[in-house]
């Protein structure tokens, strides 16, 4: 029973029985045609020759005889012909309909087993070739995911490295008596964990964002209101490294429908990113307005600038400009990240622009008006 299955499950063999059984009923449809139509046919004929060779009975039924049995054997010959024909050439359709299927079938296998750079040719412009571009398309995408799920591994053991060795390193001090058992050691031990905890926090956030599930607590707030709850929070750090701060946000400007914690949030990654990487001297320019439905929230500031090859990458997880410097000075690598989903759970879009390095930058979210 075992090819019995087998046999129901071939596609191929699917696909030829039913072009055989069209032909079948094709032939069948042709010889009942014939039988059908023969004898008013070679009567019409027999009666045309009657007046040629005159009314000889014996001879009209021989060729009448004779005309049937023509027929029938010329009906035969074709059909037979087309038949084998038919066949071949179902044969043939069969197996350029299946071929590029089961090439997909091994690429899939390949694929669940981890092959994620399998790709299956593209012939065509029919059905087969369209569904062999959205399987290459799948493909692709899957090992994106696959590579930035490994990115993400090394990102996140490289993050928590560092804290660790230097815990490590000061409890090992402390165990060897080379560091004092004083409040300042333990205070660098509780700052370390204070960087593990705040990674881990941002983890989960981002883990949350990725997967759709931030919660949002939408109500309708002042674009002037939101700005003004986050810059309450930094102004003092502004003001202590001498950056000049600048808001440009009316009061009259039309309401958002937003949850003010997240937005708050995404205000203080930009705002907090633009004071760290403007020296001091510089400035740094808040601003909103209403645009085509939105209104559009902007932090310019006067620092290092982006360079043009870096800004597509700016709101991927764990993405620096300069690798070089330490997390302690950057923080973890995924605060626009965050800001991105956060910013699009709300139904806006966010951007980084930037005229080339020493030139400041700029980064904007819009959010939904009210």
């Amino acid at each position: 029973m075992n090819w019995l299955s087998s046999f129901r499950r071939s596609l191929s063999v699917r696909l030829f029985l039913s072009y055989l059984i069209i032909i079948i009923v094709g032939v069948t449809v042709l010889a009942m045609a014939v039988q059908w139509q023969t004898p008013t046919a070679i009567q019409r004929h027999v009666e045309r020759m009657e007046a040629h060779i005159g009314d000889d009975p014996g001879l009209v039924e021989d060729l009448r005889a004779n005309f049937a049995s023509a027929i029938q054997e010329v009906t035969l010959i074709a059909a037979g012909v087309a038949l084998l024909a038919a066949v071949v050439v179902s044969m043939f359709t069969a197996r350029r309909i299946v071929l590029p299927i089961h090439h997909m079938m091994e690429a899939s296998r390949e694929i669940a087993a981890g092959n994620f750079d399998r790709r299956v040719e593209v012939s065509g412009q029919d059905e087969l070739g369209e569904l062999a571009r959205s399987f290459n398309q799948m493909a692709a995408k899957l090992e994106q995911t696959e590579q930035r799920r490994m990115e993400l591994i090394g990102d996140v053991a490289h993050e928590l490295r560092t804290p660790l060795s230097n815990i490590k390193s000061v409890m090992e001090g402390l165990v060897d008596g080379v560091l004092p058992a004083e409040p300042e050691t333990f205070l660098s031990v509780e700052r370390e964990v204070m960087r593990l905890q705040r990674l881990v926090q941002d983890l989960q956030e981002l883990s949350r964002a990725e997967a759709g599930q931030l919660a949002l607590d939408r109500r309708r707030l002042r674009p002037a209101e939101l700005v003004e709850a986050a810059l309450a929070r930094l102004r003092w750090q502004f003001e202590d490294k001498g950056v000049a701060l600048v808001v440009e946000v009316s009061e009259d400007l039309p309401a958002v429908l937003a949850d003010p914690a997240r937005v708050t949030q995404v205000l203080l990654n930009l705002l907090g990113n633009a004071l760290q990487y403007t020296p001091p001297g510089g400035e740094v320019r808040v601003s909103a307005r209403p645009r085509d439905g939105f209104v559009e929230f902007e932090v310019r500031d006067t620092g290092i600038g982006v360079s043009a090859e870096h800004l597509p990458y700016l709101f991927e997880r764990f993405y620096r400009v300069d690798k070089s410097r330490s997390r302690a000075s950057g923080g973890s690598g995924i605060g626009l990240t965050i800001s991105r989903h956060i910013v699009e759970a709300h139904g806006g879009r966010i951007w980084a622009r930037s005229a080339g390095k020493g030139r400041g930058s700029a980064f904007g979210f819009t959010l939904p008006q009210a």
